[in-house]
């Protein structure tokens, strides 16, 4: 797709790649060709795999961008909870291939798709903005909300609590850890296993069982808009 995402098909799965430096950072760009990615998959009517590099599938937003104002770190979220929210009801399923560190807005897109696969490692994941000194977004709260193990919400929303990938399983970031070199393998696996499924009955069902989610999600998004005056 571009120089920042690759997007390959290869029997009914589109594999998209995120390639953006050693932190896989996550920007206006980014999301652009993510989208871009997405609506490519949607055309070819593809199950996806959603994966980073080698030990890293992203440290979060591109700190540039968060840093240049208030007004811009808002656009940013902004921009990521929609992407997040269109990942929560993609029509076709999504597999996230986790190939190492999932930090910050990289944990929230594990949070977001339909089965998460990660590696074995001394790898880290999960939502650091209250060690950073960010108050957490209303969207981030309830994407983790939805998908976190209830005893893991508090821990990981308000004491920003970091996993290894075995406990970022027990925490709900992930579904499954395997060894680094099984994971694309393992996520081709889960891919061909889901193309067996009726994909309308998938889609149509996800939307019903997300469906008070979604809306929650929508106004957090508004919410979050409006508190840091983005829109009127």
């Amino acid at each position: 797709m571009t120089d920042l995402v690759n997007y390959t098909l290869n029997d009914g799965v589109a594999t998209i790649e995120i390639n953006n430096g050693k932190a896989n950072a996550l920007s206006h760009e980014v999301f652009e060709a993510l989208n871009k990615a997405l609506d490519q998959a949607e055309q070819d009517k593809a199950v996806v795999i959603l994966t980073g590099q080698p030990g890293i599938f992203s440290g979060g937003y591109d700190l540039k961008e968060m840093q240049k104002g208030i007004k811009e770190a808002a656009a940013l979220v902004a921009t990521g909870s929609t992407f997040a929210r269109r990942l929560a009801a993609f029509p076709f399923p999504v597999i996230g291939a986790c190939s190492g560190h999932a930090i910050a807005k990289g944990a929230f897109i594990m949070l977001s798709v339909d089965y998460r696969v990660g590696v074995e490692g001394s790898f880290k994941l999960g939502l650091n903005e209250v060690a950073i000194g960010m108050t957490m977004h209303h969207a981030g709260i309830e994407i983790a909300r939805h998908r976190l193990a209830p005893a893991h919400f508090y821990r990981s929303v308000i004491n920003a609590e970091i996993y290894n990938p075995e406990g970022a399983v027990t925490a709900g970031y992930l579904d499954e850890v395997v060894a680094p070199e099984q994971l694309l393998s393992r996520a081709n696996e889960l891919a061909q296993g889901f193309r067996k499924l009726s994909l309308k009955a998938h889609a149509q069902t996800k939307l019903k069982a997300k469906a008070g989610y979604l809306e929650l999600l929508d106004r957090s998004i508004e919410k979050d808009s409006q508190s840091l005056g983005l829109t009127s």
